[in-house]
């Protein structure tokens, strides 16, 4: 269950974790016209980054410029957290970091394995985002919105919004 204390004290540290227990989230390029498309993240907290696997020929990789912008969503695995990610989105074959996240799932996708001439990686570099943080009790829930109907002045508490920037 999300904590809305940590959500309120230490959003950001909430968030990467909150990314290391997902299996994948929603990658997108701003303006590119594209739907969002399933991606697995794969979390670097000190450098504000969140890497992801992919092939040179992807619609991704082919989309991208220099200073394309793109947001990554997070739905927590108990679908009591979500958070939408922005930042810049470039691609990085970075040998150090293939072989820091590979495993056998990503292998599974490269017949050639780390040789395998269309992977890449791309990096999101975040620089603002945006968690929330909800109750995934239906006691409290029901508790809160009978609350709410009983005082035209009373919102729910069923959540924490935190936005965050990173530096």
């Amino acid at each position: 269950m999300a904590s809305f204390t940590e959500a309120r004290e230490t959003p950001a540290k909430q968030l990467w974790d909150e990314i290391d227990d997902i299996h994948a989230g929603m990658l997108g390029i701003e303006g590119a016209g594209m739907h969002m498309q399933p991606m697995a993240p794969f979390a670097d907290p000190t450098t504000n980054t969140i890497w992801f696997f992919t092939k040179t020929d992807s619609h991704l990789v082919q989309s991208l410029r220099p200073g394309t912008r793109a947001h990554f969503c997070v739905i927590g695995k108990n679908h009591d957290y979500h958070a939408c990610l922005g930042g810049v989105l470039t691609e990085r074959k970075d040998p150090a970091k293939i072989d820091e996240h590979w495993n056998s799932v990503v292998e599974a996708w490269y017949d050639g394995g780390k040789a395998d001439p269309k992977l890449t990686m791309l990096a999101l570099h975040l620089d603002d985002g945006e968690i929330w943080a909800s109750t995934g009790n239906p006691l409290k829930f029901g508790w809160e919105i009978a609350k709410a109907n009983l005082k035209d002045e009373k919102q729910p508490d069923v959540g924490v919004h935190r936005r965050i920037a990173f530096a």
